[in-house]
């Protein structure tokens, strides 16, 4: 909903870059979004329902000060955090990416803006865009990541999922678009 409107709202999507064939056989990219949180009561009764992906509602607690920016987010039904982040602004990309370069990350997650999440029945995926006019990031020093979700090693055994890198995109145009649904294969 557009600010002027009066709602805003913090949210998270847990995002893992994936590649499909369309119905021509061309191979697209985008993200599969196993989880979205949102700490608006309204979204989380309106996702999956209304607007594509289903919202767990949850509490942000950000701080970003002197290029320094920390989130947790806290969901209603586990006592641990969701998300535990600490990050620094800078001028480097992270060593050790299977990027390149910042630039090379950007293209990708910019050529990836469509995300697909399961809906409650699990038969389909609900399809969503991100359109941002002026793409633009920066990186990030990550100075301690932890997620209750991709940490839990029942979905995820050692050795399967390794954190890369972290980038930031700040006050930015964007818009949201539904996409078409993908049947589950």
């Amino acid at each position: 909903m557009p600010a002027m409107v009066g709602m805003t709202s913090e949210n998270s999507a847990h995002r893992i870059a994936v590649e499909w064939d369309d119905e021509e056989g061309v191979v697209k990219e985008g993200v599969f979004v196993p989880r979205r949180d949102t700490d608006s009561r309204l979204v989380a009764l309106a996702g999956g329902r209304i607007f594509p992906g289903m919202h767990h509602l949850s509490k942000f607690t950000v701080s970003d000060e002197d290029q320094q920016i920390s989130m947790r987010v806290d969901t209603v039904d586990d006592a641990r955090p969701l998300v535990d982040l600490k990050v620094r602004e800078t001028n480097s990309f992270q060593e050790g990416s299977i990027f390149a370069s910042l630039e090379a990350s950007s293209e990708f997650f910019e050529a990836g803006c469509i995300g697909y999440s399961s809906r409650s029945d699990g038969c389909m995926l609900d399809g969503l865009l991100l359109e941002v006019p002026e793409w633009q990031v920066s990186a990030l020093t990550v100075d301690s990541v932890s997620s209750s979700y991709f940490d839990d090693e029942s979905v995820f055994p050692v050795g399967s999922i390794e954190f890369d890198h972290a980038l930031l995109m700040r006050d930015i145009d964007h818009e949201w678009h539904t996409e078409q649904s993908m049947k589950v294969v």
